[in-house]
């Protein structure tokens, strides 16, 4: 129990901090859709933030795993081969990292002709520098998580969020509004040195550049030891671990961001009446976003389970310990797929300030349902990181790969948007069962499926029944989906009584011991 409580609080910890910071930064989203209220502007950001993402994965090269892997079999090692493991895992990344920025600044420009987006390098060049930075602080974030840190990693990416959220008020709204006149006319010419409407979402890429550079100076101590260094047979045995994990993550960033890549691409045109590719690339990112809420409780669980489950590798309760945990996080995630998916209708008046992109709403719950089969997947592909078959969530994950890609391909010309999501939904599906059945096969574990199964199935049920009878009024509509959520948790809660008896047991014993003078 001892070991679970470490991991729950952990998860607290970085979930807590991770969903203050993603609130704030969830800010953003009425803030551009607000500036920018037509979709089209969001385009360009959209499908770049996408290849950020598939360069961050290349930069990185697998080695934060690798990192955790090779300092957990060093636990017992004198502090200079700790630093030694973590200065080559770095240089590594560095070296990688600085190629790669040189290389994208020289072809700025074909890039820009290739995307179709002339006249925009500068994004192009932001993006590199941006990519640069997330890798190169990703080790030393690593760090931090390894060593326990977690409150130094906590201040440091809530710092990072309150920078970037200031300044894309101060950019896209203050800046933006100044020098089109809305008000504070007599500071505009400071707001013409400052804003170009050239720009114009562009300043979100450079809001995010100039908070993630910060990350230099706020986590400076998680550098400590730090000496560039490429030789020794140590940087063979990182890289050899790493780079089937290097592919698994490529196959699964790929996953996650195909939809935005090939949507403005394979759309037909007219598809959407009176809407251009862009528009609807715009739509679908920024519904899409509300997506996020499921991520937030698998981000949250990853930054603990990662170093946790490594650290129990070796207990003979491992598996039952993995199926307990797999089990609550499933509801977790339940319960924010309902709670989000019901409540579309206020959610989208709030975060998304501009009518036409709420137009976009129906796809949300299958995206949330797809996020929650990949944190599935994520909580039983243990198995082959521990037992180190990486080359099995390699193979997974490529499957999954090629299912999104190929339907993608096949559902955008038909379905448009809607194909997208149908599309990751399938392929998550499909990585999760192919994780299990390899799974039973090479690390049996004693998982609850026959719970996971009916728990999803009703609340399938309960938020297709919603969809099928909108309430259009919001006064109504509310309370009515509040009820039902409610309902929804009383039926879990009694379905669970067994399992949470014992814990109410002893937590009112503590508490009747406190109160004891």
């Amino acid at each position: 129990m001892s070991t679970f409580k470490k991991l729950a609080s952990d998860t607290a910890l970085y979930g807590i901090s991770t969903i203050l910071a993603r609130l704030l930064n969830y800010a953003l989203l009425p803030i551009q859709t607000y500036a920018f209220d037509k979709p089209a502007a969001m385009a360009s950001n959209i499908e770049f933030y996408s290849w950020i993402g598939v360069f961050l994965v290349l930069y990185t090269l697998g080695l934060e795993t690798a990192f955790f892997r090779f300092m957990s079999r060093s636990k017992d090692q004198p502090v200079a081969e700790k630093n030694r493991i973590f200065s080559q895992s770095l240089s590594i990344v560095i070296s990688i990292s600085l190629l790669s920025t040189i290389l994208l600044f020289s072809f700025a420009t074909q890039i820009t002709q290739w995307l179709n987006y002339p006249g925009q390098e500068r994004f192009v060049q932001w993006s590199a520098l941006l990519v640069a930075i997330d890798a190169i602080v990703a080790i030393p974030f690593a760090r931090l998580r390894v060593e326990n840190r977690a409150r130094e990693f906590v201040w440091a990416r809530m710092t990072n969020i309150l920078i970037v959220v200031a300044l894309n008020i101060f950019f896209i709204i203050l800046a933006k509004d100044v020098y089109e006149g809305k008000y504070l006319t007599a500071l505009q010419p400071i707001a013409d040195l400052i804003y170009k409407p050239e720009i114009g979402a562009g300043y979100i890429f450079l809001a995010n550049l100039i908070g993630n550079a910060l990350y230099f100076i706020i986590i400076r101590k998680a550098f400590a030891g730090f000496r560039f260094q490429l030789n020794g047979p140590q940087i063979g045995a990182l890289l050899v671990y790493a780079f089937p994990i290097m592919l698994t993550n490529l196959a699964g960033v790929l996953n996650l961001l195909t939809d935005r890549l090939f949507l403005r691409h394979f759309l037909p045109p007219g598809f959407y009446p009176g809407l251009s590719p862009e528009d609807v690339l715009g739509i679908y990112g920024s519904c899409l976003k509300l997506s996020v809420f499921m991520a937030l409780a698998i981000q949250s669980f990853k930054f603990a389970a990662d170093p946790f489950f490594f650290a129990q590798a070796e207990d003979k309760n491992a598996p039952t310990l993995l199926a307990t945990v797999t089990k609550w996080f499933l509801i977790v995630c339940i319960l924010i797929w309902v709670g989000v998916s019901i409540n579309l209708d206020l959610l989208g008046q709030l975060f998304l300030r501009s009518k036409a992109y709420r137009v976009g709403l129906d796809i949300v719950p299958l995206l949330l349902l797809g996020n929650m089969l990949l944190g599935v997947y994520y909580n039983i592909s243990f198995w082959f990181k521990l037992n180190d078959k990486t080359y099995y969530g390699t193979l997974i994950t490529v499957v999954g790969m090629a299912v999104t890609i190929v339907l993608n391909l096949v559902l955008i010309p038909i379905i448009g948007y809607m194909g997208c999501a149908v599309a990751f939904l399938i392929s998550s599906f499909v990585m999760t069962a192919m994780c299990y059945l390899l799974g039973e096969k090479y690390y049996p574990v004693p998982y609850d499926v026959r719970s996971a199964v009916g728990y999803t199935l009703g609340a399938g049920l309960l938020i297709w029944g919603c969809w099928q009878f909108p309430i259009a009024n919001l006064w109504v509509a509310v309370p009515v989906h509040t009820a039902l959520f409610g309902l929804f948790i009383g039926v879990v809660l009694f379905i669970e009584r067994d399992t949470l008896q014992p814990l109410i047991l002893r937590f009112r014993k503590r508490k009747q011991v406190a109160r004891i003078p």
